[in-house]
């Protein structure tokens, strides 16, 4: 079944179209919320300061456009942030599940266990939010161009506090958006409002680039790469390795239940885009850091100030330090294939697959049911994890450098966002449409059943 056909099929049905109408009523409110910009700041120091560094282009990437550097809309919108702390949140949530017994406990203890976490991941964002505003408006305040900072350094505290909130209210309102998607819409929340606001970033992005006065071959070099790009990444989305079980005879009564054979599907990119979110919020602390710690201009940090104000002119995927640029590389791409291993560990649990499989007479033809099925599974499920996470690592990472070859154009912010923001597009758009096609299967089979 085709894009189209899809939606066409959905629209017909009253519960899917009101899931798909939730979803692009507040997929539009969102846009909307990105449109309205906080006053008092100076838009061309905004735009140089996120031109200049790539890791605060990545930021934005996610955050929607909120800082409209390359959008329609030039300024500090009102959910400038995004879901970036609500990331940063999840993270720490999923983290201490691992390093917690109580909050592992908690989250086997079904749905109510389940809304205890996302309660504390909520709080957790709030916190994170306000922390990250006031990074934000340091560095807004220390960040000169042409003379200019972004914000005045005379700006009185409680301006300086209502921006504060403004920004975290808008975080939490885009969040809130994100969870009535999961519930009441179609897909994940998250996924499909980090997706609009890339999605959001596109004309503006080819204007920008048009009006650069680049040639046109390189425009239609970037148009067919992405093309291929995006051929490559729904071929990897949509590979599984799949593993051959057999269901055992049975007997009910006096009826005799002959054995089946099937497949068991292991998808080779079981994380998805999540890694890569993952990796930009960690990735990111550092240059909270150094918005925190550096130094003003005359003043002396000490040490701790030392090692922020280079972080804070150093920490870029494109610095002036060709070392720099190389470490931040290797580090980002360490990221990644460490969040694809670790997300997918959470997705997936080779001992609770086995204990489901011999629980219903299934097996492995060859393993033994039991920790053997378990040990099969998690070896299998590892080799596959690391080529899905070289996959991801190599369109975050190496693509651009190679485009920017192909191309001849120097590596820039721009095609350093272009393998992230294509993976994230297509990845998202497949799990939407998946989802999508399930459940139009699932009534077809609930009307033939009637």
């Amino acid at each position: 079944m085709n894009v189209f056909g899809a939606l066409r099929s959905a629209m017909g049905v009253p519960e899917l179209r009101r899931k798909l109408l939730i979803t692009i009523g507040l997929i539009c409110v969102f846009r909307l919320l990105a449109s309205i910009t906080i006053p008092g700041v100076n838009t061309a120091a905004l735009r140089q300061l996120f031109q200049s560094n790539g890791l605060l282009g990545l930021l934005n990437l996610f955050s929607g456009s909120g800082f409209g550097t390359g959008g329609a809309f030039a300024g500090i919108s009102i959910v400038a942030l995004g879901l970036n702390p609500y990331i940063n949140a999840t993270i720490i949530m999923q983290l201490m599940t691992v390093v917690s017994t109580r909050v592992k406990e908690m989250s086997k203890e079904g749905q109510q266990g389940n809304t205890r976490l996302t309660q504390y991941a909520r709080y957790l964002t709030v916190a994170l939010a306000m922390l990250q505003a006031f990074g934000f408006t340091r560095l807004f305040e220390s960040f000169t161009f042409q003379g200019q900072s972004i914000l005045s350094p005379t700006t009185p505290w409680p301006s300086i506090l209502g921006i504060i909130v403004i920004l975290t209210g808008g975080t939490v309102i885009i969040m809130w958006f994100g969870e009535l998607i999961t519930e009441y819409g179609l897909g994940n929340g998250v996924s499909i409002i980090i997706m609009a606001g890339i999605l959001g970033q596109v004309p503006g992005t080819v204007l920008g680039f048009t009006h650069t006065g680049q040639q046109v071959f390189s425009l239609f070099m970037f148009a067919v790469i992405g093309v291929v790009v995006s051929a490559g990444i729904i071929f990897v989305q949509q590979a599984t390795r799949k593993i051959p079980i057999q269901s055992a005879q049975r007997v009910l009564g006096q009826k005799i239940y002959q054995g089946r054979s099937s497949f068991l599907p292991l998808r080779v990119n079981q994380a998805g885009v999540i890694p890569i979110i993952f990796a930009i919020s960690i990735m990111f602390f550092p240059t909270l850091f150094g918005n925190f710690f550096a130094p003003s201009v005359g003043h002396s940090g000490g040490v701790v100030g030392s090692v922020a104000l280079w972080i804070h002119n150093n920490w870029n995927p494109f610095g002036p330090s060709l070392v720099v640029d190389v470490l931040y590389q290797i580090f980002y791409f360490v990221l990644i294939m460490g969040f694809t291993f670790f997300y997918t560990a959470v997705t997936f649990d080779p001992d609770d697959t086995a204990d489901n499989l011999k629980k219903n007479a299934v097996f492995i033809p060859g393993i033994r049911p039991g920790p053997a099925t378990a040990e099969y599974l998690a070896r299998v499920m590892g080799r596959i994890t690391l080529a899905g996470a070289i996959f991801l690592g190599v369109i975050t990472v190496v693509l651009p450098l190679l485009t920017a070859f192909l191309t001849g154009q120097q590596p820039s912010t721009g095609l350093y966002l272009g393998g992230t923001a294509i993976l994230i597009v297509v990845g998202v758009s497949l799990d939407t449409m998946k989802q999508l096609e399930t459940q139009l299967l699932m009534r077809q089979y609930r009307g033939f059943i009637r």
